[in-house]
């Protein structure tokens, strides 16, 4: 009987946390915090993917389209007012027909120095059964559409709702892109095992998204604010051994609610009143960790799984 870990997605390798290179922050930071806020479009009556429906009801879903829908008329702004009062900038997770349907939203992220990375097209069209060229035309057109409204380079990616394929990862670092979200096996960075040049995966944490939190562990606010301190308060003393990376993950149309912003601001005075925590994004902590921890970390790797 083979005792191969057949389980294994073979897209990272194995290094134990306790024996790792020491990640310094600038500024001495325990601990990188950045917030992703996901910007998204979903469409009303979009193309059936023959894996995956798009809407859980029945077409024409008005009640799953007019929730989300919420975010993108009330919910962003409170939930932008919040983190401008205390002092965190968005690495926005961004459907990027959005530039197209709201570029009011576009414009207001992009004048704080928020980062655009991309959520692909829609969040109603998923990669599921596309080939390898047809996906890489998808990242293409998210890089040339972010530039094209923003100015800035395409360097981070998480897929819609999620979906990948096998060939997925290459196509990122084919095209050029540093840092993917679509991994949520560490709390560190990591490097990803790609055809060709370099990938790395940074945290993105499904707990801390306000999408379980709310839709699927059916938290109150109050306990969605708990458990974002209870995260950063641990990976903030561990972070004094080596640096630490906290994702907050978010939807406008579900933390921009009225009766929950009060929890999330809450939490975000909590972190922002702690030294030695850097209020990052997510292409600062991918370029930091390219630049001075990528060498070190493949040469562990590769030491460790002789």
């Amino acid at each position: 009987m083979s005792h191969e870990q057949v389980s294994d997605l073979h897209l990272y390798d194995y290094l134990p946390y306790f024996n790792r290179p020491v990640i310094k922050w600038p500024g001495d930071a325990q601990i990188a915090v950045w917030v992703a806020p996901n910007i998204e479009f979903y469409e009303f009556d979009p193309p059936m993917n023959p894996l995956r429906s798009p809407w859980p009801r029945p077409s024409p879903d008005v009640l799953g389209y007019s929730h989300r829908d919420y975010g993108n008329r009330a919910g962003w702004r409170r939930m932008m007012s919040a983190m401008d009062d205390y002092g965190f900038r968005g690495s926005v997770s961004l459907n990027v027909a959005m530039c197209d349907h709201h570029p009011e939203i576009i414009t207001a992220c992009a004048d704080r120095g928020w980062e655009f990375f991309s959520h692909g097209i829609y969040n109603t069209r998923y990669v599921y059964g596309l080939d390898k060229e047809q996906e890489r035309e998808i990242v293409i057109d998210a890089r040339k559409t972010i530039h094209r409204t923003t100015g800035q380079t395409l360097d981070g990616w998480l897929s819609p709702a999620l979906s990948n394929n096998p060939w997925s990862l290459d196509v990122l670092a084919e095209e050029g892109v540093l840092y993917t979200c679509d991994l949520f096996h560490d709390d560190q960075p990591t490097p990803i095992n790609v055809a060709s040049g370099r990938l790395i995966s940074i945290p993105y944490s499904l707990e801390m998204n306000d999408t379980i939190s709310y839709n699927v562990n059916k938290h109150t606010p109050e306990h969605y604010g708990e458990i974002i301190k209870r995260q950063f308060d641990q990976l903030y003393k561990e972070g004094e051994t080596s640096g630490t990376v906290m994702c907050i993950p978010l939807h406008p149309y579900l933390v921009g609610r009225p009766h929950r912003i009060d929890a999330f601001a809450e939490a975000l005075a909590y972190i922002s009143g702690h030294k030695k925590v850097w209020l990052a994004t997510g292409r600062e902590i991918a370029q930091h960790y390219l630049d001075h921890y990528y060498g070190p970390f493949a040469e562990s790797i590769a030491a460790t799984n002789r």
